[in-house]
């Protein structure tokens, strides 16, 4: 018979439980890499295959489509198995479709890749419904935002090296012609060029797939905790109605549809708004783009930082009450960056990458407090409401594609969009606090 204890979990004072905790943690700086890496490719695979920014978030959209996707049947996997299959599971999809990346090389066309962002993001959208509340569970209830948000911190320490390596390894090594230049290429010289810049392109995936082969066997081999799992009998429909007669968790999936687009429109659009800013300023369009990465690259470390001080926040004051504040200034900062033509505007949206870290594990925990087991499920919600990095971006992006509306730069007055993201943020963080669901 087998033996029903549990391993040990965070806070009851045992090393048996921190590896675990870490190994779990590291799947967190491993999907911030894939989300960063991603992110600038709009505009390299715009100009790589001479597209519109609106074709060119395709990739946005096959990347959180495939979050969107496998949210429930990564839940129901997870209640059939255990939270560390689940994990396995989504490394070993996030390797395949890093390696899927050589072939689609091969064919010298654009949706091949669609096709394989698609699959190494089922994977992601199995490892966070999985990570996320696997590490709300090694612990006292009381202390799970909190412990969420350390892990969470280490996702914005994968994203920053997925932006430098966007920034060194792929945008400085492209062929450094523009995108007007291209276009004047023969269709010969076009597909040097075009395979050239695809080799560049996919070096990286190669290699984030061999780490993260890597992980999977450690996880593998690893004895990991136990808690929260009870596998058996998936009840679907009837978890699925309780889960829709709980405020708190009804309105945090809204929320973080809403959060989640905002996150991705600033980090994505950033490379154009900084382009068009510093091609005005005389630079060449490769240079401004290389320039608009670095302050993305300075918005993620901000981001970062600005995740374990709010940690350290959430010690002394009400989780609700920090998401309302930063949501208020998140969209303050928004309308500075729809309405500053110069660097500042450039400022701003750095500022709101401030802003931005506390709110996706805040949002998680909140709607997820008390659900018990149905937070296995309930986590699927959640991961499927990152369908808004699919969804959003393009209608930002066909706003970006006019160049010009009343006067002002398209690019600028697109970002709208986040700023009404950020003040539904602001309605979900003050309902938390005034109802005492935080």
């Amino acid at each position: 018979m087998k033996s029903t204890r549990k391993i040990p979990v965070i806070g009851d004072g045992s090393w048996k439980a921190v590896i675990p905790f870490a190994l779990i943690t590291s799947c967190f700086a491993l999907w911030g890499f894939a989300n960063d890496v991603t992110t600038p490719l709009v505009k390299a695979f715009s100009k790589i295959f001479r597209m519109s920014v609106t074709e060119g978030t395709l990739v946005q959209v096959a990347f959180y489509g495939g979050y969107f996707a496998m949210a429930f049947p990564a839940a129901m996997f997870i209640r059939r198995y255990s939270y560390k299959a689940g994990v396995m599971l989504g490394l070993g999809l996030y390797a395949l479709g890093a390696f899927l990346f050589f072939p689609a090389k091969m064919t010298g066309d654009y949706y091949p890749f669609l096709l394989a962002y698609f699959i190494l993001t089922c994977g992601l959208s199995f490892l966070e419904t999985s990570c996320n509340p696997y590490i709300l569970s090694m612990g006292p209830e009381e202390t799970a935002t909190r412990r969420l948000n350390l892990a969470q911190a280490f996702n914005p320490m994968g994203a920053l090296l997925g932006m430098y390596v966007a920034m060194e390894f792929i945008q400085r090594r492209l062929h450094p012609l523009d995108t007007a230049e291209r276009a004047l290429l023969s269709d010969s010289e076009f597909e040097a060029v075009r395979d050239a810049d695809l080799a560049t392109l996919i070096a990286p995936y190669l290699v984030i797939g061999i780490v993260t082969l890597s992980v999977l066997i450690l996880v593998r081999l690893m004895k990991m905790p136990k808690n929260g799992d009870a596998s058996g009998k998936i009840d679907f429909l009837p978890t699925l109605k309780r889960l829709v007669r709980v405020p708190r968790y009804r309105e945090g999936v809204v929320a973080q549809f809403f959060y989640v687009g905002a996150q991705i429109m600033c980090w994505t659009f950033i490379i154009q708004y900084g382009t068009r800013l510093f091609m005005d300023m005389g630079m060449a369009e490769q240079a401004a783009e290389v320039r608009s990465q670095q302050f993305n690259i300075a918005a993620m470390a901000l981001f970062c930082v600005s995740r374990f001080i709010c940690t350290f926040l959430l010690r002394f004051f009400n989780s609700g009450l920090l998401l309302r504040t930063l949501a208020v200034f998140a969209a303050l900062f928004t309308l500075g960056v729809m309405f500053f033509q110069n660097i500042w505007g450039m400022y701003c949206v750095v500022g709101v990458s401030a802003c931005m870290s506390l709110m996706f594990p805040t949002i998680y925990g909140i709607a997820l407090q008390g659900l018990g087991d149905d937070a296995k499920f309930g986590a699927a919600g959640l991961i499927m409401a990152i369908l808004g990095g699919s969804v959003l971006p393009p209608l930002q992006a066909a706003i970006i594609d006019q160049h010009e509306l009343w006067g002002m730069p398209a690019v600028n007055l697109s970002f709208v969009l986040p700023f009404i993201c950020f003040l539904v943020v602001v309605v979900y963080g003050h309902r938390s606090y005034r109802k005492g669901w935080s």
